[in-house]
């Protein structure tokens, strides 16, 4: 997501760009009861208390409803940080804590090299996996089926399709802007088929620890043909926000629903919002599915048995936490706040911003006009600003897609949305990719390097700067003395 802002742009985060067709309604409305009202001396005027009662009661539920749209948020936002923090745990746990195989009986040095390389790789293709999780949570959330993106494709394509999940939320369909050839398709997957290799390139079965191996082609699976060459071909962006559409904005969205339900059955209504996309029928749940090879990875470690039980118990536990925090997203985004309590708040609000102008003649005279917009702002700001919030992922609203060419919905995109993008490709991506750039540091290099002034500290850094290879040749007897006078500097009196 470009993070370079204009005014537009800026306007476009505001509640005022989501709620000024009420405004402009308000300000007709309040001048035609003035212009009432100053034609005959008042008789549209009514005394004020129900300013003060309507609006204690309609402050505190509007204040509830923008506090459950942040919580949403908020918690949005610590799932996000739950995968980002077991993709660390667990990729930081593959890579020091897996060790290369060693082999229960003598090897030839090239079968060793060869068995080391295919750990290393091995270990590569899981961090990998665990980045592909990430990137395909954040287009799941989006509603974008399927693996055919460019922060996707290259991380799972090999995958064979042993499971069909079906996903959770119904994914929107892609933008008119973006036109594919009509055999390319973001939801196929037949990219998903795993070309077979020579069997001279697998090794011997002698060897004592099954690293992985290229699986057997079943009779229905075949060799990647042209189709498969043709949705590769037809890579989407990672990143697709849609053109902004009048249609986002109330009451225009309102009147498109009204126009659809009586056009078509609105039980099966699927979604109309703002600005970009419609929904289209459930695929598969491509980040649950990449949890299973995770965990088939784990599961054939402890058949290895070359890795210790607490090491186990931890790559199962961060797996776990990252299914957990897909299934916490998965619920935020398909619990709506109901529509029957949604809806009342927009008429009761409505009701009682239509009542101000008949209330404030009496004292304000034509300047109930923009005291009226002010007050609508007020309101109507935090409801929109609520209802905005209460989806961090883009939003979802439960109407349905008048037709096929007509571009409805928005997810994710906007910028009071949860900065998935980031997310995933300045943190989870960069941090992963740092992290298997190197091989695992030795201790037995950074700790007895000679730049290791270990026992500097203890005296404030005035200690001779003598490296551990001179403390070696002192003795163990010596170290231990210079600790103790080290401690009783800092001993309390």
């Amino acid at each position: 997501m470009d993070n370079s802002l204009t005014l537009l742009d800026v306007l476009s985060t505001t509640a005022l760009s989501r709620c000024w067709p009420v405004l402009i309604c308000t300000a007709i409305w309040s001048s035609t009861i003035c212009m009432l009202n100053h034609h005959t001396d008042g008789k549209f005027s009514i005394q004020s208390t129900l300013i003060t009662v309507f609006g204690t009661v309609l402050g505190f539920v509007i204040s509830f409803r923008t506090t459950s749209g942040i919580e949403r948020y908020n918690e949005g936002r610590k799932l996000w940080s739950q995968i980002m923090l077991n993709c660390r745990v667990f990729a930081r746990t593959v890579w020091f804590h897996v060790p290369a195989p060693t082999g229960g009986h003598p090897m030839s040095d090239e079968d060793k090299e060869q068995d080391q390389a295919k750990s290393l790789i091995e270990k590569k293709t899981v961090v990998n996996l665990l980045e592909a999780y990430a990137v395909a949570v954040k287009h799941y959330l989006r509603g974008e089926d399927g693996i055919n993106y460019e922060d996707l494709h290259p991380l799972v394509s090999f995958l064979p399709s042993y499971y069909s999940l079906p996903a959770s939320i119904p994914p929107a369909i892609l933008p008119e802007s973006h036109h594919r050839p009509a055999h390319a398709s973001p939801y196929s997957r037949r990219s998903y088929d795993v070309p077979a290799l020579p069997a001279s390139g697998s090794r011997a079965a002698g060897t004592h620890i099954p690293l992985s191996t290229v699986p057997s082609r079943t009779p229905n699976e075949s060799f990647a043909t042209d189709s498969t060459i043709r949705d590769e071909e037809s890579i989407l962006p990672s990143s697709m926000p849609p053109k902004h559409s009048w249609q986002a904005a109330f009451p225009f969205s309102f009147f498109l629903w009204i126009w659809t339900t009586i056009k078509k059955d609105a039980r099966k209504a699927v979604g109309v919002d703002g600005a970009g996309r419609g929904f289209r029928s459930n695929e598969n749940n491509v980040p649950l599915e990449i949890s299973l090879f995770l965990s088939s990875y784990i599961a054939a470690l402890q058949v290895r048995k070359t890795v210790d039980v607490p090491t186990i118990n931890l790559l199962y536990a961060s797996l776990n936490q990252l299914v957990d925090a897909l299934t916490g997203l998965e619920r935020i985004l398909t619990t709506p706040i109901p529509v029957s309590y949604s809806s009342h708040l927009w008429m009761v609000t409505l009701v009682y911003c239509s009542a101000l102008p008949f209330q404030l003649w009496s004292a304000l005279a034509w300047f109930s006009v923009p005291a009226s917009v002010i007050a609508s702002f007020i309101f109507f700001g935090f409801v929109v600003a609520g209802e905005e919030i209460e989806n961090p992922f883009g939003e979802l609203s439960l109407f349905e897609q008048p037709s096929p060419n007509l571009i409805i919905i928005y997810l994710g995109y906007d910028r009071n949305d949860l900065n998935m993008d980031h997310f995933v490709q300045n943190i989870i991506q960069k941090e992963l990719r740092a992290l298997t750039a190197r091989p695992t540091p030795d201790p037995a290099v950074w700790v007895f390097s000679p730049r290791n002034n270990f026992l500097g500290t203890l005296s404030g850094g005035t200690a001779k700067n003598e490296t551990p290879t001179d403390w070696l040749r002192k003795g163990k007897a010596e170290i231990l003395k210079a600790l103790q006078g080290g401690a009783g500097s800092t001993e309390m009196v």
